[in-house]
């Protein structure tokens, strides 16, 4: 009888062969590349022509900034890694090939979250290279900046694709699980602090896109870094959490 930890390293490789094979991986990828690489570039090069420059500035503050908009193709690509089987009717075959459904949502998202916080550090990195190169010698290029930045950008990442993933399994709709994503991450965040209530600015840093700006740009007031983490890994949490309820208690194919 084949053990646990090989069903699962099994399940995990026709994950990762799965999520290469399908086109919208590569168009999110390429979304993503095009996003904050032109940006990088483009505000760099703004800045060497600038009249009055400010030299010696770190080039990894355009990773920060860039993973801002293009975070969401490579919260596209968790989701879409279980929304795109429901579409299509694979949930079905994917339960015969993995009848342990703990093993297929473990699996599923492992692999996702680790391919989406992969893709987005090396997306920053090269738009932080692409910075340095277009602003040369404006920036520097520095360890230290690395080690203030990655991490970071890792947490961001990995539990923004956990809660993209855990509401894919929820609504199982690739429209609906984007537009949940998109309000949560982006426009309630920015729209709530607007109106001028303490209680819609508290409501607004309780919400998952908050915690992410604020680690990216450390610019919302009345957040800290743990209380950042900690929005994000809850939010991340929770929603795995009724991605799992849903995939263990209602038939695969509703």
């Amino acid at each position: 009888m084949t053990g646990l930890p090989r069903v699962f390293a099994r399940a995990c490789a026709a994950e990762w062969t799965r999520l290469w094979t399908v086109k919208a991986t590569w168009w999110f990828l390429t979304a993503a590349v095009a996003v904050m690489v032109g940006i990088a570039t483009v505000a760099s090069l703004e800045a060497a022509g600038s009249p009055d420059p400010t030299p010696g500035r770190s080039a990894w503050a355009a990773a920060s900034i860039t993973a801002l908009p293009g975070q969401f193709a490579l919260l596209a690509i968790a989701l879409s890694a279980v929304t795109s089987d429901y579409a299509t009717g694979g949930i079905v075959p994917s339960l015969q090939w993995t009848p342990r459904r703990a093993v297929l949502f473990g699996s599923r998202a492992v692999v996702a979250v680790v391919a989406a916080t992969a893709l987005g550090l090396l997306v920053s990195s090269a738009a932080t290279l692409a910075s340095f190169v277009a602003a040369r010698p404006l920036f520097t290029l520095d360890a230290a900046g690395a080690g203030a930045v990655l991490p970071d950008l890792a947490i961001v990442f990995a539990a923004g694709a956990a809660f993209a993933l855990g509401l894919g399994f929820v609504l199982r709709n690739t429209a609906g699980t984007l537009v949940a994503v998109f309000l949560l991450m982006l426009v309630l965040p920015l729209v709530l602090p607007n109106f001028g209530f303490e209680w819609t600015a508290r409501v607004a840093r309780l919400l998952p896109g908050s915690g992410a700006a604020h680690l990216l740009t450390g610019q919302v007031p009345g957040m800290t870094w743990a209380s950042s983490v900690v929005t994000l890994v809850c939010w991340a949490a929770g929603a795995l959490l009724l991605g799992w309820l849903r995939l263990a208690r209602d038939d695969a194919d509703r």
